[in-house]
């Protein structure tokens, strides 16, 4: 298992090394939370095109796919992929925005973390890594998203295997980083998941390209990652 000191440490070096990233790219945090669902299962690349779609047309707001007809908000993500899937979904959670919230970000975001993480994950399509990322993209909350490179970095860096549970992992990150204020917290795990998402793209991929990377010194034993563990 990686220790706190560990985990920062992969953290600081990786901040050192790219320096600040500023992401999510959105204009908006509902343009983010559109892009948390339509990036599933899909390249942002493609997520990119169908926010275009969107945006040309005007919708890209809560009241624009509220009013939207389903069929055609299906034409305009349909560069995104499963977009039959992915426009009920973005309609089922407008409806939640409505019937919750009435119909607003803000008020949906001032509730307790625990309580309004729990109503994200049980709106469909919305698994943890999604739920997560609304919570801290969109609403700066302090939860920190695990995604594939997150398991698959902290895995080669010594973490265990890749079927580690999803909390028991959200939960070592957030906790190398407190204590510290709620927004101090939530802007270092932006960062980080950020910073992991960069070094998997140029690294860390299904073939590992450790000679180049960042954090090949703090690889255990300074050892590349073999074959067999790519």
């Amino acid at each position: 298992m990686l220790s706190s000191a560990q985990i920062r440490g992969i953290y600081r070096t990786l901040a050192d090394a790219y320096g600040p990233l500023h992401w999510w790219p959105a204009r908006t945090r509902f343009e983010m939370i559109v892009g948390a669902f339509l990036t599933q299962n899909t390249s942002w690349k493609n997520v990119e095109h169908a926010l275009r779609n969107l945006r040309g047309a005007g919708i890209l707001n809560v009241g624009g796919i509220r009013r939207i007809a389903l069929d055609q908000l299906e034409q305009l993500i349909r560069p995104s992929g499963y977009f039959r899937q992915k426009s009920v979904r973005l309609k089922k959670f407008v409806a939640y925005l409505d019937e919750h919230h009435q119909g607003s970000l803000s008020r949906m975001f001032a509730q307790p973390v625990a309580l309004l993480r729990k109503e994200l994950l049980n709106l469909n399509g919305v698994g943890h890594e999604t739920a997560d990322a609304i919570l801290l993209y969109a609403g700066k909350l302090p939860v920190f998203p695990v995604d594939a490179y997150t398991r698959r970095i902290f895995e080669r860096h010594g973490i265990g295997s890749a079927d580690l549970k999803y909390e028991p992992l959200r939960a070592q990150v957030e906790n190398a980083f407190q204590p510290a204020p709620s927004r101090e917290l939530s802007d270092h795990y932006n960062e980080f998941h950020a910073l992991l998402v960069e070094v998997g793209k140029r690294h860390c991929g299904t073939v590992a390209r450790c000679d180049t990377c960042p954090l090949e010194p703090l690889l255990p034993k300074r050892a590349t990652i073999s074959a067999d563990h790519r």
